[in-house]
Formats: C-alpha cells, structure tokens, sequence
C-alpha cells in the first residue's frame, strides 16, 4: 500500500511537472506570436499582393488572434473593406509589389456599395501602371462585379459565371399569422416605409415596388457601366447577355467568345503567368502577400498636423446590447455608448475635424435621436462631415443629418425619412385557438393599455393614441432633416414618406452633398477645418482577440449562439416570422425608424 501512494504521488507530481513546462512553452509561443504579429512586414522584391475574394465582406472586422497565421486561418472568412482598401494604398505605393492576384470565390458583400468601394480602390491601383490579374473557379455576380476591374481575367475549365442583374424576393408571413391567429397592430407615417409589409400584406405594395425598382435598376446600371468600361464592351450587350440566357449555365468556352474572360486555364497556368509578371524563372517561388501581412507594412502615412478623427457607426441602431442580442446579434450601434464617444470627441482639443462613417439601416428611434443629439454638439465646436457607406437610411439617415457636409457612395442607399411602430395581436391564438381568456380589475382606463394591445379584442382607441405618438415621431424626424439640410419641412416631406433613394437621385433632391468616398469625405473635413497637414485615427478602436476571452456583460448564452444554428435548421421557414414576434414582444424600443432591406450581395 506504501508502495502504491508513492507511486500515485509520483504520477500526480509528474502531470503537474508537465503541465506547468508545457503551460509555460505555451506562454513562450504566445509572447513570440504577438511580437511576430505587431512586427512590420519586410516586402521582398518583385512581390505579388493576394486577394482571396472568398467569404463575406463588410464595413469592419474586429482583430484576429495570433493563433490565426499558426491555424492556417489568417485570412479569415469576415473581411473588413476598411482593412482592403487599406492593404491595396499600401500595395500601390510600395515599389516592391509590382501587382495583385485576385482569386475569386463565393464572396458576399454587405451591400452593392460595398463592392462598389472595393472596386474603385482596385481601379485606382492600377492607376499606378501596375497590373491585376484575377482567376476562380467560379465568379458570383458581385465578385464578378469586382474583378472586371483587372487586366486580365481567367477561369478554371470547369468553371461559371454567375451574371444575372439585381433582384430577390422577400417573405411575406401574414397569410401565416392569419392561420395561426397573430394579427401585427401597426401606426406608420410615410407610405413608402415598408419595413412593416413583411408582416401585414400577402406581397409588395405597389409604393414598395415603386422604390425598389428605381434603385435596384440605378445600382445595376451603374455596374453595367463599370464592367462594360473593365472589359471593352457596351452596357446594353452586357445587360442583353444577362436577359438572354442563364449564364451560370453556359459553356465556359462562351465566356471566352463574350469577351467576359481572357482566357480558360488551369491552377498550374495561373501560376506560370503570375511567375512570367515578376520575372521569375520556372523553380522560383513566388513572393507573396497576405492582408494580414500587408496590415503590417510600414506606412509612410503624414502622421503631423492636426486629427481627422474617423468614428465608423454600422449596423442595426439599438438601446443596448442586450437588444441586439435579441435582434439576432451582429455589430451594432448602440445609442448610450456612441453619444458618449462622440461627446468625447467634441471635447478631444487635439480632434480638429470629424469624420462620421455611417453604414446602418436604422432602428430605433431613441437611440437615433442621442446620436444625433452628440454629433450636433460636435458641430457647434469642430467640423463634421458625414461619409455614407452601403447604406445609410431611416434612422442610419437620422443620425446623418446634422452634419456640415455629406458624401455618399454612387450606389449608397440613402433617405427612408419614416417612421414607425408595430405590435403583434395574439388574441386570435391564445383566445379562439387555445381557449385561454383573461380577466381582472385596474385603478386607470388605460392601466393595462400594453396587455391590450397584445391580448385584447378591440385595439382601435388605444391605436389612434399610438398613431398620434407616431405621427408626432415623424414630425420631430421632419424638423430634425429640415434643420440639418437647410430645407422647409414640407420639402423633407416630399421627399420622405419613407422613400428609399438611390444617392445619385439623393443628390439631386439635397438629401447628399457629394458623391464620393471616405477619402474625399476627409479631405472635405481638413479643409473645413483649414488644416493643411492633417493625419487620420479611426474610432472607436477595434476589439482585440483577448476581449474573446475576457468576461463581458451582457454577452449572451448558447441559445443566443451555439443553438441558433440549430433552432433555425429545425424551425425551416419558421424561423423568421417567429424571430421578429419575439423581437417585438421583447424590444425596449417600439418606435423604429429602420429600412426592411436584406443589402447582401454575392
């Protein structure tokens, strides 16, 4: 028995041992990759920058990990089309790259702009004199899109073009709520604002369609344009091919003889053509550079002068985070802590001039009108001008509107100057369906207004009450718009009704400025602010990796993400109507100024 407790002893002091010496190796490994990871890359001669267009892109990406490069996983499926555009002004200013490989794949974008941005700082590149070539197995539309851009574009011999033109359908869940007894309660101002169609007509309103068409046809026409001008062709060929036939169907070798592509070829080709573009020889190995890798290539950005602060704003604009985890997650803004960045800003002396990047759909209206409420009190000290991205409407245009100056992308989409409020009537369910009533006794007519509204038979009086709350919300986003544009309400109110604009249409109608990028949009702030050397920091800094382990409020539990994928495998088309009757019974804030509009592209 001695024996045998030595023994264990032995064993148990022998994994502690060893799981301190490999604790250790591990923190070694650790330190060397971060110190690996903030080192600047050292570009080597006759190098090629590399683009894989696989995965989605939007506004911004939190950091990686340094576990990343070691993974295999440096270039990961989330781009950020700040960090693109970034590596592609550093590609282009440094002698030793001599161009970039795009390889194409199936790549989503946030919105068309978003793709729109990414092509003109490709095209911009090439400005240079130096060259681009793409190749893919396959090539979406958007992807397409981007890569017309290049000097010469390749296809794998089994490979297909996506080309189509722009459109979708949506859900339209009444028909649903009308089966299992939900009725949406819902005071709207603006007859374009169809955010709320979804859940209250069978399919789109004539004003919906009306809307759609104008900027989904001013979108494609504009990458008709582009393309057409990358490839040597005419926009109304290009457009004819995609009304003729199915291109994803079409023989390859048809791409070649529509002058879509150069050139059929396999991996082994595109390797021996990028090697013959550096002047390598047959067993030399091409130099090579990541987005990661060009992240760290040493800058030689004016870093004198007075700031230009840069705050991006993106995504769904909600109260807190607990609400935009019961939104289904994703990058928010939140209105509490964005006001106090900005408040931070106004008081920032070494902040000459701010840059407000907004990409957001809207929400809610509370939190639109804090921002707004910050961004005004910026302005009453240092210049502000506003650069919209994919999107920036309805409440993403609410928090806009203040600004001394605003850009817009050519396919940004813009205004959706509405409002509205929307409540799910479960009295047909639990009352006809499931037999369930409800009684009991208030001291006040209108105590138990909010059970009403969801449970209770007859709605009417307490609607109109909510009507006029709505009503007056749209009236303080008229006066709102009209003060910050130098318009009369009434004109605001021609143009709004929750009318979605294309920016080009925006621009004519003073909802816009100018069209143009977040560069220009800096420039403008500079020169508002009469600096004439200036440097650029980006708010609010990105999350690092170790904030993935650190604790944090309000982050959510498995059903929020671990399960998600799961319930909605399970619930099929479910999942969706059932998403948004949860959001509505749950949201803190039931007036939205928000846009119905899925801007994903691939």
């Amino acid at each position: 028995m001695k024996q045998f407790f030595k023994m264990t002893l032995a064993t148990i002091c022998g994994i502690a041992i060893f799981l301190l010496i490999s604790g250790l190796f591990l923190m070694i490994s650790l330190v060397g990759m971060l110190a690996s990871d903030s080192a600047p890359t050292k570009v080597k001669e006759n190098s090629v920058f590399v683009i894989k267009l696989d995965g989605a892109i939007s506004e911004r990406t939190d950091n990686g990990t340094p576990f990343d490069a070691l993974l295999g996983m440096s270039e990961m499926s989330n781009m950020g089309l700040d960090d693109l555009i970034a590596s592609i002004r550093k590609a282009k200013d440094n002698d030793d790259i001599k161009g970039i490989y795009l390889e194409g794949g199936i790549t989503e974008f946030d919105a068309p702009a978003t793709a729109q941005q990414l092509r003109d700082a490709l095209k911009d590149f090439k400005q240079s004199g130096k060259w681009i070539v793409a190749y893919a197995d396959q090539y979406l539309q958007a992807n397409y899109y981007v890569v017309s851009v290049a000097d010469k574009i390749y296809l794998n011999d089994n490979g297909m073009i996506d080309f189509r033109g722009l459109g979708g359908k949506g859900q339209y869940y009444k028909g649903l709520y009308d089966k299992i007894g939900v009725k949406y309660l819902v005071a709207k101002v603006g007859k374009y604002k169809s955010y709320v169609e979804s859940n209250t007509l069978t399919g789109m309103s004539d004003y919906d369609r009306e809307q759609r068409t104008a900027y989904l046809n001013g979108i494609w026409n504009y990458w008709l344009k582009d393309m057409a001008e990358g490839r040597g062709l005419k926009a109304e060929d290009l457009n004819q091919m995609a009304n003729d036939s199915i291109m994803a169907f079409a023989n390859p070798q048809y791409y070649v003889k529509a002058k879509l592509i150069d050139k059929i070829i396999f991996p082994d080709e595109i390797k021996a053509e990028i090697k013959g573009r550096l002047g390598l020889d047959k067993d030399d190995e091409i130099p090579q550079l990541t987005i990661s890798d060009m992240l760290n290539v040493k800058s030689d950005k004016n870093s004198d002068g007075g700031k230009v602060a840069v705050y991006y704003a993106y995504g769904s604009i909600v109260d807190s985070e607990t609400q935009n985890l019961i939104n289904g997650g994703g990058h928010c803004i939140v209105g509490k802590s964005t006001a106090e960045d900005l408040r931070k800003l106004a008081d920032d002396d070494d902040v000459k001039a701010v840059v407000f990047r907004v990409n957001s759909g809207g929400g809610s209206a509370n939190a639109s009108e804090q921002i707004r409420h910050a961004l005004k009190l910026i302005k009453e000290k240092k210049p502000v001008v506003v650069s919209m991205g994919g999107v920036a409407a309805s409440g993403g245009y609410w928090i806009s509107s203040p600004a001394n100056y605003i850009f817009a992308e050519p396919t940004t989409i813009t205004g959706s100057i509405g409002i509205f409020g929307a409540i799910p009537n479960f009295s047909g369910l639990v009352q006809d369906k499931l037999g369930v009533t409800f009684d009991g006794v208030t001291t006040n007519k209108y105590s138990d207004y909010e059970m009403d509204l969801v449970l209770g038979k007859d709605n009417t009086e307490t609607m109109r009450y909510m009507q006029t709350y709505v009503d007056r919300g749209y009236q303080s986003f008229l006066d709102i718009v009209s003060e910050g544009r130098g318009l009369k309400p009434a004109q605001v109110d021609s143009i709004g009704q929750g009318r979605v604009w294309l920016a080009t249409d925006a621009l004519n109608i003073k909802l816009v400025d100018q069209l143009g990028s977040l560069d220009d949009a800096v420039k403008k702030a500079a020169e508002l602010a009469k600096l004439d050397d200036y440097h650029t920091q980006a708010y609010p800094g990105k999350g690092s990796w170790m904030d993935q382990f650190l604790p944090k409020e309000n982050k959510g539990t498995y059903l929020d993400s671990k399960l998600q994928a799961e319930i909605k495998a399970l619930l099929g088309d479910l999942y969706e109507p059932l998403m948004e009757i949860r959001q509505s019974i749950q949201d803190g804030s039931t007036v939205q100024a928000r846009l119905l509009e899925n801007t994903k592209v691939k």
